[in-house]
């Protein structure tokens, strides 16, 4: 096992993030191509606009080894046809292994008390319906800093895997005593990845080099520790856009992928 078969990158159709995030030029790099052109062996896919051709976007990814597809999209768009595509594409191609539920958790209000897109109850029940492809999927699922004292240990316990995201680059100082706070909320079962963002969404500003590095470096100890399963990098759709980061990624993962892993 080498750190390259650890990691994944977060896609989305191309273009996705081309209005609102500031990024400096348009995109038009696909997931597949994205993935290639970065070193990185798994995509996580998951549907950003509304506008979404999921066959093509399936096609799209003869690449990558190991695929993972969304049955809760961006923003928390899901419905039982996102769950049904999951089953169907999983059922044709061994290489779809779970399915990843972005923006789950939010704050309960009066106007919304739910604390995620799906109660317990109803994620026992989405593995059920997605076993039926021939072979368990592992469910994944998102969750940022900010939702940290949110009571997720529940939800958590129906899950496979957590993908761990810091929103704020200037939340990054933090991600060692975050990454001790959700070790003792989890699950010992659950896989933990962390998110790496290559663009400061948060704050819609490029991201530090030097921020990324210290969390590709934190993530790789970690990694060799046996505290992460794997790292995700975000996303497809800012890797033709000229950004500093992300082309230090492509050289660091370049640079350990190959080291082998215990």
């Amino acid at each position: 096992m080498r750190v390259r078969d650890r990691c994944w990158l977060w896609g989305h159709e191309a273009g996705s993030h081309n209005d609102g995030w500031g990024l400096p030029r348009p995109s038009s790099i696909s997931a597949g191509e994205a993935a290639a052109w970065l070193g990185v062996p798994n995509v996580i896919m998951v549907r950003y606009g509304e506008r979404f051709d999921a066959e093509a976007e399936a096609a799209g990814l003869a690449g990558p080894e190991r695929v993972v597809w969304s049955i809760v999209g961006a923003a928390g768009r899901t419905g039982d046809a996102e769950v049904e595509r999951a089953r169907e594409l999983a059922a044709r191609d061994r290489r779809w292994q779970g399915v990843m539920m972005d923006d789950f958790f939010r704050l309960p209000s009066a106007g919304d008390p739910r604390l995620a897109a799906y109660t317990p109850a109803e994620l026992q029940a989405i593995r059920a319906r997605l076993a039926t492809c021939g072979r368990p999927l592992d469910l994944w699922v998102v969750l940022y800093d900010h939702q940290l004292d949110l009571p997720v240990r529940e939800h958590l316990e129906e899950c496979d895997v957590v993908t761990f995201w810091t929103w704020l680059g200037a939340g990054l100082s933090h991600l060692e005593e975050n990454l001790e706070r959700l070790e003792r909320i989890a699950p010992p079962r659950l896989q933990k990845l962390l998110g790496c963002y290559m663009w400061d969404y948060g704050a819609r500003q490029p991201m530090p080099v030097e921020a990324m590095e210290a969390q590709c470096e934190a993530g790789l100890r970690w990694l060799r520790e046996g505290r992460l399963d794997g790292l995700v990098f975000l996303a497809s759709c800012i890797c033709d856009v000229g950004l500093e980061t992300v082309a230090w990624t492509r050289d660091w993962i370049r640079r350990v992928g190959e080291l082998p892993l215990a």
